[in-house]
């Protein structure tokens, strides 16, 4: 599996000589680099998803949008392209969905979706590590890729979260949830999901707010390649019949 980078987008590709089922864009959260989303790239990849992660909005939205539309337009049309956002990248990617600015977006996945605009109380390093993630590879990894401390406690653009705007996206939407997220409350976000046509919401069992990197990692790469799948073939595949106690 090739690794490539070019300037800020950090690219994950699908093994040779599998063919590729799809194309994702990520969105990094508060004071988050590309380079923290390398294990996530790797295991889709992995299945022969591209990963691509990008700028996070909240360093440069202009400049976010520009490599995320670049990004859409150059991947295969044939196959589901697919925007993922995490903390503040969750709210921007729902942003630019629902005011109709991702024409060739097949679907959103939102990880650790903020509530509001309005930050938490703001933590140390030691509590904000807490707060992020369990996992002690995770932890590890924020420490060595350049998180900024204290930028997840800073408040979000007070238009990301025009209450019609979960209304007005089209495609379909996964939620990943963590139920212990200290930084946007699960309860928080359930009526969120619940005006967007189209969405699932999946909660993740004592996780934290990095979702996508919490120690139940492998659990939520396996759900977003089963919510890929079944938009590729859309159609559920898997369907549990009945469950024996």
């Amino acid at each position: 599996m090739t690794l490539a980078f070019e300037d800020t987008v950090h690219t994950w590709i699908e093994p040779d000589p599998i063919p590729l089922r799809g194309t994702l864009v990520l969105l990094p959260g508060r004071g988050e680099s590309a380079r923290v989303y390398e294990r996530f790239g790797r295991r889709l990849a992995s299945d022969a998803y591209r990963v691509h992660a990008i700028t996070a909005p909240t360093d440069d939205p202009v400049r976010a949008r520009e490599q995320l539309v670049a990004l859409l337009d150059a991947a295969d049309p044939a196959k589901p392209r697919i925007v993922v956002g995490s903390d503040a990248g969750a709210a921007y990617a729902a942003l630019l969905a629902a005011s109709h600015r991702l024409p060739r977006a097949s679907a959103l996945i939102l990880a650790g979706l903020p509530a509001s605009p309005r930050a938490t109380a703001s933590r140390d390093w030691a509590g904000e590590l807490d707060a992020r993630t369990s996992c002690p590879t995770h932890r590890g990894r924020i420490s060595e890729s350049g998180v900024r401390p204290g930028e997840l406690f800073t408040d979000l653009p007070a238009d990301w979260f025009d209450p019609d705007l979960p209304g007005e996206i089209t495609v379909p939407v996964l939620g990943l949830h963590g139920t212990a997220d200290p930084i946007s409350p699960l309860d928080g976000v359930r009526d969120w999901y619940a005006t967007v046509p189209r969405a699932d919401l999946v909660s993740i069992a004592d996780a934290q707010h990095d979702v996508l990197n919490d120690q139940s990692h492998r659990t939520v790469a396996a759900t977003v390649v089963l919510f890929l799948e079944r938009l590729r073939n859309r159609a559920l595949i898997a369907r549990t019949e009945r469950t024996y106690a």
